[in-house]
């Protein structure tokens, strides 16, 4: 599908149908962040294992 053929559907549609339509692409753009926000974290776990674990730090396990 055209960018412009759905440009077109999208402004035929009723004031409350396109509200619904903003909604749902926020929904996408959002969740492909939290996937890569979520990826990226499991990724430096590695990292920040040294800094994590230590005894000084095991205080904060506890909360």
């Amino acid at each position: 599908m055209q960018d412009k053929e759905l440009i077109e559907k999208i402004k035929a549609l009723p004031p409350d149908k396109i509200a619904e339509v903003v909604d749902f692409v926020d929904f996408l753009a959002q969740r492909d962040d939290r996937v890569l926000v979520e990826a990226a974290s499991k990724m430096s776990e590695p990292a920040f294992a040294a800094v994590w674990d230590n005894p000084d730090d095991a205080e904060y396990d506890n909360l």
